[in-house]
C-alpha cells in the first residue's frame, strides 16, 4: 500500500534551501494544521561528562538540517488517526489510501487519563503507534514526517537553550499535563521541549552507544528490539534534577503493566501517561524506498 502512496502523492510543500523557514502544515481535507520551525543543524557536542553514566563521553557529532514541530502533538491531531469515524466527521474527503492506513486498536481506557484533550499533548502511545501516526500524516499530506533521532532532539534542546529560570520554559513537578505552548519557547521557537511530556525518539537505547560516535554525521541507533527505546525531555512528573537537554530515558515493559491483552498491545502503554510525540521533517527528502522502510516495519509482539 505504501508503495502505491509514494506514487500517488507529491509533497504539498516543497522547499529550496533559501525557503528553509517556519511553515504551517495543513492536513488535507480537514481544518487541522500544525506548525513547524527550521533547525539549521551543524556540529555540536553531544552528551555530558558531568551527567549520568549513559550521557558520557561528550563527543562531537554533526546533524543535518530539519524542521521540528513547534508543539508536541496534541489530541486534536492525534484523535482523527485513532478513530476513523471521528476523522470522517472532520473531513471533507478521505482518499482510499488514507482510509487503508492501519489504525490503533480502540483504547479500553480513557487515554487522556482525565488530564485534558484539546490543546493538550497526546500521550501513552507506543513508539510503533507514533510511527504509524507519521505514516497517516504522510497519506494525508504527501510530506514525510518522522520521529526525531536522539541526536536531532538533543541538538534542538541544547543549541536552542534560553537563559532564564527553568520554570519559564518547562512544566515539571506537576500532577498532570498542561496545554502546549503556554510556557516560553526556546531559541528555535520550539515549545515544551523540556517537561510537559517526554518525547519519543527513533533510537534504540544503549547506555554504551556514545563510546564510538565521535565525528559521526547524523548518528542513529536503529531500533531492532521492542525494548528499550529512547525518550527525551522529561515530563510534567519529573523533578528539576532530571530535566536536562542531555538526560536520556527509555521505555520499559512496566509501561504496559495493566494492559490486559495477550500479547500486549502494539499501540498503547496505559502505564505511561507521561510520554508523547514531537515530529521532524528532514530538509533532505529520503528516497521512496527509505520512506517505505521507515513506515512499514512490522511490530514486534509483546508478551
Amino acid at each position: 500500500m505504501l508503495k502505491r502512496l509514494l506514487l500517488l502523492f507529491i509533497p504539498t510543500i516543497t522547499f529550496a534551501q533559501s525557503e528553509f523557514k517556519p511553515y504551517s502544515q495543513k492536513i488535507n481535507g480537514t481544518s487541522l494544521s500544525f506548525e513547524l520551525v527550521p533547525v539549521k543543524g551543524g556540529e555540536f557536542i553531544m552528551g555530558n561528562n558531568g551527567g549520568a553514566d549513559d550521557e558520557k563521553p561528550e563527543h562531537k557529532v554533526e546533524v543535518s538540517p530539519f524542521w521540528m514541530s513547534a508543539f508536541e502533538v496534541t489530541w486534536d491531531l492525534f484523535e482523527p488517526f485513532v478513530y476513523k469515524d471521528l476523522e470522517k466527521t472532520q473531513s471533507s474527503s478521505i482518499s482510499a489510501e488514507v482510509d487503508a492506513i492501519s489504525r490503533p486498536s480502540k483504547p479500553y481506557l480513557d487515554m487522556t487519563f482525565g488530564m485534558g484533550k484539546y490543546g493538550y499533548p497526546a500521550i501513552a502511545m507506543t513508539q510503533y503507534n507514533a510511527i504509524q501516526f507519521c505514516k497517516w500524516l504522510y497519506a494525508r499530506t504527501g510530506v514525510f514526517y518522522r520521529l526525531p533521532t536522539e541526536a536531532e532532539w538533543e541538538y534542538a534542546a541544547k543549541m536552542g537553550m534560553q537563559d532564564g529560570p527553568l520554570e519559564e520554559y518547562a512544566w515539571f513537578n506537576q500532577t498532570q499535563t498542561q496545554k502546549v505552548g503556554t510556557k516560553k519557547p526556546n531559541k528555535f521557537g520550539i515549545y515544551d521541549l523540556i517537561g510537559n511530556v517526554a518525547e519519543w525518539t527513533y533510537d534504540q537505547y544503549d547506555p554504551e552507544f556514545y563510546k564510538n560516535q565521535e565525528g559521526k554525521k547524523d548518528p542513529i541507533n536503529p531500533p531492532i528490539k521492542l525494548y528499550p527505546h529512547v525518550v527525551r525531555g522529561g515530563s510534567y512528573m519529573s523533578e528539576r534534577t532530571y530535566l536536562s537537554p542531555t538526560a536520556r530515558d527509555y521505555s520499559d515493559p512496566s509501561w504496559k503493566q495493566i494492559d490486559p491483552q495477550v500479547p500486549k498491545s502494539n499501540w498503547w502503554m496505559p502505564d505511561a501517561p507521561f510520554v508523547g510525540i514531537r515530529l521532524v521533517r528532514p530538509l533532505s527528502v529520503p528516497s521512496p524506498e527509505e520512506i517505505a522502510a521507515y513506515y512499514d516495519k512490522q511490530p514486534i509482539k509483546d508478551y
